[in-house]
């Protein structure tokens, strides 16, 4: 690919990473993980709810507005939301 195309955008847009897991646990048969999601030089509170259902696996993406600059805060604080989803809504979550 030319100079050119690279500096205005030609060409195909790179291929998204998966999540970084920075951590995870089971809840009531739930697996909850904490992902990265960088804001500057700041994590995002960012988080996936993963169940197995029948041979689906269902996932809910949450994302808050919470900041942090601690991995394991953020960690902690994911976990901790994605146990209040799950109490607080269930399964509803995937429909």
């Amino acid at each position: 690919m030319s100079f050119f195309k690279k500096l205005f955008g030609g060409g195909a847009a790179p291929e998204p990473e998966g999540d970084k897991v920075l951590g995870e646990e089971g809840y009531k048969g739930y697996q909850i993980k904490a992902i990265e999601m960088k804001a500057g030089s700041e994590l995002q509170l960012a988080g996936l709810i993963e169940k197995q259902v029948g041979d689906e696996l269902k996932t809910y993406r949450f994302i808050r507005a919470d900041k942090m600059s601690s991995r394991e805060d953020l960690v902690a604080l994911a976990l901790s939301k994605g146990r209040q989803i799950i109490d607080e809504q269930g399964d509803q979550i995937y429909r």
